[in-house]
């Protein structure tokens, strides 16, 4: 966990994707991250976690639906939604934090 602290602890936004590779709906989401973080650059990380890797962070995190999209910054969860967005959105919502 200290490791997670790590890489929320930061002065831009931090952008978690909680997802599995069986799952749909995170399946989808990849290209739209991969947009989002074209379109952010350095201005925002773009991180996906596995569920089934970090089982404990998932829990500690209460992370029930799939794909679950967390932004942190400075090291405090700022915004967080269960469930797909398309990247304009998400880039937008990300943008309030920069």
């Amino acid at each position: 966990m200290s490791k997670f602290g790590e890489l929320i602890d930061v002065e831009i936004p931090v952008l978690l994707e909680f997802y599995t590779n069986w799952n749909d709906q995170s399946t989808s989401m990849q290209l739209v991250l991969r947009d989002v973080a074209a379109a952010l650059g350095d201005k925002a990380k773009v991180i996906k976690i596995d569920v089934e890797k970090n089982e404990e962070l998932a829990e500690a995190l209460r992370v029930k639906t799939l794909p679950t999209l967390i932004i942190y910054k400075d090291g405090e969860m700022k915004w967080r939604q269960s469930g797909e967005l398309d990247a304009n959105t998400l880039i937008g919502i990300i943008q309030n934090y920069i």
